[in-house]
């Protein structure tokens, strides 16, 4: 069996380093590879949530992450918002919070529906 080509998206530094490691190396790196990839796919953990962050049941359209009610400031330094009082933020509003290569973001969705 002729050894397999390795996808031209990969850096240089793998393509090259990769098949001169052995079995038991490149079978650690698989799981670590896996881990990685659960790590990034997985929801936000409420601990890591900004602290103004309520988390709701609502459906998240992508199937990743967790929807939050959340106030904010609009960014303007002569609102009240500024303050940091949450009397006087915006909103609620929602949120989905997820992880994109290992780093949180979040994404406004909208204002909480009217039952």
């Amino acid at each position: 069996m002729k050894q397999p080509s390795a996808p031209t998206s990969l850096p240089k530094y793998l393509t090259e380093g990769l098949p001169k490691q052995d079995t038991e190396t490149l079978l650690e790196i698989q799981s670590y590879v896996e881990a990685l990839v659960k790590y990034r796919e997985q929801s936000v953990d409420t601990d890591d949530l900004p602290e103004t962050a309520e988390p709701v049941d609502e459906p998240d359209s992508s199937g990743t992450g967790t929807v939050v009610k959340e106030k904010v400031t609009c960014g303007d330094d002569s609102c009240k918002c500024a303050s940091g009082n949450p009397a006087d933020m915006h909103g609620p509003y929602l949120y989905r919070y997820y992880r994109e290569n290992g780093t949180m973001k979040s994404e406004y969705i909208g204002k909480p529906g009217s039952e």
